[in-house]
């Protein structure tokens, strides 16, 4: 069987709807917020290398996988793994590479149909998955070979840490995050869940690693006004409560909000927090 033929029943793009950053646009962001050398860094404290099977749950655009599929080679497999239709289109588009393949298919039914990894990647999907985010890692896991790896990455405080802004902005952002939590099922807490997943599992050898993913401070690169304008924009969808200081509503708070992101003054922070830890062997 051709892999890259697999499509989830139903259809990525229907399976997908609910996804909190869906836009035209979300293959772009997810490769300019892409670091290289951070996925190269934490894959390699992973444990990824030459000749693993690798599955890379989440892909997105799909440059994360052309990166792991890179680090596993000679004669080694990434599977990358997406719910959403156009984005394995783009990932099959850009991203070509011996040992690489990209399925439609969604983290939280049957994938069986690809077989056993020796590593299972999984990297900012959890926290679209406040309620759910356990349940999905015990079903990804079954994809291991017993003595597999399963590294969980994701964010703790998820755009929550600022200083220099105003504070009805930050109150704004903060109602938010609530709403987020409660009408999306975002978690922006997910990264300190992780330990206590791979825990709950019984694995062995759990390890933890944090470092900054966002690190925003001086004059605002290209690449953050992007991501974070793409990332407002999602968030201000959910009612109006957040903007209740604001005479303008949601058009006065997003000019507050990109005034104060873009000045140089202003400082950004999130921890990204690594997980790995290996199957029992049994």
């Amino acid at each position: 069987m051709d892999i890259n033929a697999r499509t989830a029943p139903g259809g990525g793009a229907k399976n997908a709807a609910g996804y909190l950053m869906e836009s035209d646009d979300e293959a772009r962001r997810l490769d300019l917020k892409t670091d290289p050398d951070a996925v190269k860094r934490q894959a390699c404290w992973a444990g990824v290398r030459p000749g693993l099977r690798v599955a890379d749950l989440g892909c997105g655009s799909g440059l994360t996988s052309f990166l792991l599929n890179e680090m596993v080679q000679p004669a080694g497999e990434v599977v990358g793994v997406d719910n959403a239709a156009q984005r394995i289109a783009y990932a099959r588009a850009n991203y070509t590479a011996a040992g690489l393949a990209f399925v439609e298919d969604d983290v939280r039914g049957d994938l069986a149909h690809m077989g056993s990894f020796d590593l299972v990647w999984v990297r900012f999907v959890l926290e679209y998955y406040r309620r759910t985010g356990f349940d999905i890692v015990r079903n990804v896991a079954r994809l291991l070979k017993p003595g597999g790896i399963l590294c969980l990455i994701d964010l703790d405080y998820n755009c929550l840490s600022h200083h220099g802004i105003p504070d009805r902005l930050e109150a704004a952002i903060r109602t938010i995050q609530e709403q987020l939590a409660e009408k999306a099922d975002f978690d922006a807490y997910a990264g300190r869940k992780l330990y206590a997943h791979l825990y709950d599992l019984g694995y062995a050898d759990i390890d933890v690693h944090m470092e900054p993913h966002h690190l925003i401070f001086g004059r605002l690169k290209t690449s953050d006004a992007f991501n974070w304008t793409k990332k407002v924009e999602a968030g201000m969808r959910l009612g109006d409560d957040a903007f209740k200081a604001y005479d303008g509503g949601r058009a006065e708070f997003f000019l507050e909000f990109q005034k104060a992101f873009a000045h140089p003054r202003r400082f950004t922070y999130t921890p990204v927090i690594c997980c790995r830890g290996r199957k029992p062997p049994y």
